[in-house]
């Protein structure tokens, strides 16, 4: 049942990843083979590499949900502490079981996305995110975007 329009009844079930940077939890979007995974990975190393608290929450399935008018990751449990290795399978890795988003990062097709992209709002579930739009396939450019916006290093936070 819905309250007030402030909570997902079901959780929907989304194909992503999600990590928490810092104090910032990111969602991780793409079609299957975008570099989610890899990218997460990348993301995870960079932040622990400069002493900052970095987890997983869940590799390839998120479960969405809303409450108090923000964005909700939580992993299904048949995956929690799980992240896809490619050719080896399932892998445990550290996780926080849940976290709140604050950002989104949809990988797409080199060609669809812009060289200097601005940073848009997008919309799950009635919640709007800060969403960067990234070339699939460029970790490194995707890392770096992604520590620029959240001012990890070695960039400083604007805002």
């Amino acid at each position: 049942m819905a309250d007030g329009g402030a909570r997902i009844a079901e959780p929907a079930n989304v194909h992503a990843t999600g990590v928490i940077l810092g104090d910032r939890a990111v969602l991780l979007l793409g079609e299957s083979g975008s570099g989610k995974t890899g990218l997460a990975f990348a993301l995870l190393a960079h932040a622990a590499r400069h002493g900052r608290f970095a987890r997983l929450v869940g590799d390839d399935q998120l479960f969405l949900s809303v409450a108090a008018g923000r964005l909700i990751l939580r992993a299904p449990a048949a995956i929690v502490g799980q992240a896809e290795v490619r050719g080896l399978g399932p892998r445990a890795l550290p996780c926080e079981v849940r976290a709140v988003a604050d950002l989104a990062v949809r990988l797409v097709e080199p060609a669809a996305a812009a060289r200097y992209p601005e940073t848009h709002v997008e919309t799950f579930h009635g919640v709007g995110l800060p969403c960067l739009t990234l070339a699939a396939g460029d970790r490194q450019g995707a890392l770096f975007a992604v520590a620029a916006h959240l001012g990890l290093p070695p960039f400083t936070s604007t805002g």
